[in-house]
């Protein structure tokens, strides 16, 4: 199998399984599942979504299950789709204080290549209480045309698989607190609210949508063409069309790789009033919501999953990013 999410369903649920009740024994301050467990549980959980068998996962009788914003049952939705097991493109962001796992892949669904996201929360008995899952197809080719989005898909970034030195690890609320900022510094068009590094390079469904030099996604004009840099991007206004961002949830953090993990719903009501972004050149031009790349739109959601890697520096060098469109104004499957 291509990497360590390709093994057998049965023989990793067994390992997490054990992991998890190892861990729960003479020290009663251990998390039910320690950091191999929860590393060891998406494992099992992609083998059985990969495999069609929900019947390899522990669930809670208390299990609720959101996919793409719908309410769903064990062996539904994703579980009856996967046609096969994706590329080794695998994150995986343990978090033994939330007791929550998070992670990024890809599988074959219906037989096209999709990226899918994951949240499994575990109840204090360490079965699965709470599981959601994101998805959306992958275009094999970019709309902004450069290389096709599949190319960053094959393997992940080697940055954001890399380990922190233990020295300079921040704690898992740290790296909480520090997620959140990104959703700060998108609302208040503020690139300044989230330490980015110079270098950081950000990926949507595997287009690069932000990085140093020529990045794919240019906001601007080619006459007067944006920033391109995390930061710079963001304090130009360019991304003043997203209206809310609901539903934050920066729900995962490892210390280890400084991997974290939030989830999130953008909603887009597209009647902005005209709104000015700064160029490079510090030309500042309109942008209206029936011109450009905005004309043929109309109102739409986009629900999505964001990993960032903090690195021994304490900034943001890496984020991994998908989502899908939907209608405006959906629900998100989790409410009561």
């Amino acid at each position: 199998m291509k990497t360590m999410l390709k093994f057998s369903a049965a023989l990793l649920a067994a390992t997490a399984m054990s992991a998890c009740a190892d861990s729960g024994g003479e020290d009663e301050a251990a998390p039910v599942c320690d950091r191999e467990c929860l590393i060891g549980l998406a494992a099992s959980y992609v083998a059985g979504l990969e495999s069609n068998n929900a019947g390899t996962v522990a669930f809670s009788d208390e299990v609720r299950i959101v996919e793409n914003l719908q309410r769903i049952n064990a062996g539904e939705g994703l579980w009856a789709e996967i046609t096969g097991a994706g590329t080794n493109f695998s994150v995986v962001v343990p978090d033994e204080v939330k007791q929550t796992v998070g992670w990024i892949g890809m599988v074959e669904r219906e037989g096209e290549p999709t990226v899918v996201a994951l949240r499994l929360k575990l109840d204090p008995a360490g079965s699965i209480v709470e599981a959601e899952h994101l998805f959306a197809a992958v275009n094999t080719e970019s709309p902004f045309g450069g290389p096709s989005p599949l190319g960053n898909l094959q393997t992940p970034r080697a940055g954001l698989l890399a380990v922190v030195p233990e020295a300079d690890r921040k704690s898992e609320a740290e790296l909480i607190a520090l997620g959140a900022t990104y959703y700060d510094a998108l609302d208040d068009n503020d690139g300044s609210l989230m330490p980015f590094a110079p270098d950081c390079q950000r990926h949507e469904n595997g287009i690069e949508t932000a990085g140093p030099g020529e990045s794919q996604g240019n906001f601007g004009n080619s006459e007067h063409p944006v920033a391109r840099d995390c930061a710079g991007q963001l304090t130009s206004n360019t991304m003043a069309y997203i209206t809310t961002i609901d539903n934050r949830r920066v729900f995962a953090a490892d210390p280890v790789t400084g991997l974290v993990m939030g989830l999130s719903h953008f909603r887009h009501p597209m009647d902005f009033e005209p709104y000015p972004v700064t160029a490079m050149d510090g030309t500042v031009t309109m942008r209206s919501a029936d011109e450009g790349m905005f004309a043929d739109l109309g109102p739409f959601d986009l629900p999505a999953a964001h990993i960032f890697k903090v690195g021994a520096d304490g900034l943001v060098h890496e984020i991994e990013a998908m989502g899908f469109t939907t209608d405006y104004n959906a629900p998100t499957g989790w409410e009561e």
